[in-house]
């Protein structure tokens, strides 16, 4: 393993890198975002009618919002196998073309069956483009810019809650109850159709990632693609780093298969982790159920769904947030003040259900926390699971690391409505209980970061491993923090701005 010091890292001059060209790729990339967050919480404001239209338990509830995360797991677990078979942009087009039919076919299902199989494919898709989409952007983004553009997939995700929050709601506002138990949910499950329609065509005008292209021996279109986001000097430097990371897997194969076969599993187990701990703060049981949550102190279902407009709202204007400081002051900085913070809202949001407390104390209590989240947790998750792994086992490992995202998702929304449905349960605490046990995991999780996350601001992708496999304490005796970017415009050897 290589060791790197800032010493060693010398700073001169490079011509810009194209970023409107960066952005718009990553735009397009981050409508896979969009369509994860719609599918996955287009679900909250349609929970109490399909309640009522196929006559679930408490179980079934939770087995109508969770399934689609089983097909989650399944579309995240093969997603690296078809990315870097494929290729990143056929990858996403399998998954704009599952949207699709699986909003189709849930909004027109006659039985509860045929429901559960189409939003099961959705949750198909959901996998794939939750693994693919924020590897694609990784891949195609200058190293200090890297943050900014991941973040774009954590604002994707929240604006296509935040969508269908507002949607939900106007399809709700002026309806029945029996209008919106019989149809309503049918509406607000097929409006996704008009963002999947949209995902599918601006597919079409990206291009594939430069680094499956060298994956495939494909160099001369790597550097087409590298030579557009900034120039040709800086497109063969970083040409030459990436196959020179791949190069460097045979030669440790050869010199230490066992060392270098430990250091992949520790970095395939972080990123594992930090995904599953994501799940265990408990924010998509606010996506999910928030609706059901606030029924009980909002006075009314119309009531409870505009209050969660404002949880999308405060989601993304968390996400906006950190997009703008993620770069500036780095990941760690923002997992610590987001934990204390999410901790907060939930103790707060905990004592206004546990109390009974009407009017909007339980959902202040939630928009801290949303707020925190979508600073802290939300993106910085997808950030460093998209940063993290070498080349050589970015597809698996994004695959681990997300399939360990949505199992962990599944079990939580599986749970969770037993638990705030459950009479004894209800009668003694009235919902709050699932609220401290994930205040409980918020410290929990923020405990790991601490103990084992190094800060990757600023770290090339190709440079990640060395400072993964180094104990913080080493590290930093080493003096292996990464470099900050200059704020003047200034690269490293490498022509990386």
């Amino acid at each position: 393993m290589v060791k790197e010091s800032l010493k060693d890292i010398v700073f001169v001059r490079s011509d810009r890198h194209d970023i409107g060209y960066v952005l718009r790729i990553c735009a397009i990339a981050a409508l896979g975002g969009i369509l994860f967050g719609y599918d996955t919480a287009v679900i909250s404001g349609a929970v109490e009618s399909l309640q009522a239209y196929f006559h679930l338990s408490p179980v079934e509830i939770g087995w109508a919002v969770s399934n689609v995360l089983l097909g989650c797991i399944l579309g995240a677990a093969g997603s690296g196998w078809l990315a870097d078979r494929f290729g990143r942009k056929p990858t996403l087009a399998v998954s704009a073309a599952l949207f699709t039919g699986s909003a189709i076919g849930a909004a027109l299902a006659t039985g509860f069956t045929s429901f559960v199989v189409y939003r099961f494919i959705g949750g198909v898709a959901v996998g794939v483009a939750s693994s693919i989409s924020p590897m694609y952007m990784s891949e195609v983004s200058p190293k200090d810019m890297r943050g900014r553009a991941l973040y774009m997939e954590q604002f994707a995700i929240v604006g296509g809650q935040l969508l269908v929050f507002i949607v939900n709601y106007l399809i709700a506002r002026s309806a029945s109850e029996q209008w919106l138990m019989t149809v309503g949910w049918r509406w607000m499950l097929g409006s996704e159709v008009i963002p999947c329609v949209i995902f599918c065509i601006a597919i079409f005008f990206m291009p594939e990632s430069p680094r499956w292209h060298v994956l495939r021996g494909r160099d001369h279109d790597a550097m087409k693609t590298l030579t557009r986001i900034s120039n040709e000097r800086h497109a063969r430097s970083v040409l030459t780093e990436i196959k020179d990371s791949l190069e460097h897997k045979v030669e440790a194969s050869a010199l230490g298969r066992a060392v270098s076969s430990r250091g992949a599993r520790w970095i395939i187990f972080v990123g594992a982790m930090v995904a599953m701990l994501q799940q265990l703060t408990g924010v998509n049981s606010m996506m999910y159920y928030a609706p059901l949550l606030l029924g009980s102190v909002s006075g009314s279902v119309q009531n409870a769904l505009f209050q969660t407009i404002w949880i999308g709202v405060a989601s993304v204007s968390g996400a906006v947030l950190g997009s703008w400081v993620i770069d500036r002051k780095g990941r760690l900085p923002l997992f610590r003040i987001g934990s204390i913070g999410m901790i907060i809202g939930l103790l707060i949001a905990s004592w206004a259900l546990y109390t009974q407390t009407q009017g909007y104390s339980a959902l202040m209590g939630m928009l801290i926390y949303m707020l925190l989240f979508g600073l802290s947790w939300g993106p910085l998750t997808w950030v460093l699971i998209a940063e993290i792994f070498p080349n050589r086992i970015r597809g698996v490992g994004m695959s681990i690391a997300v399939s360990a995202n949505w199992v962990m998702n599944f079990i939580v929304s599986q749970l969770f409505p037993m638990m705030a449905q459950n009479h004894r349960l209800d009668a003694l605490f009235h919902g709050a209980l699932p609220m401290w046990l994930f205040a409980g995991f918020t410290l929990l999780s923020w405990w790991f970061v601490e103990r084992y996350i190094p800060e990757t601001r600023g770290v090339a992708l190709e440079k990640i491993e060395s400072v993964m496999l180094t104990p913080k304490r080493r590290r930093t005796a080493a003096g292996m923090a990464p470099a900050t970017p200059p704020a003047d415009g200034l690269t490293d050897l490498a022509g990386r701005k």
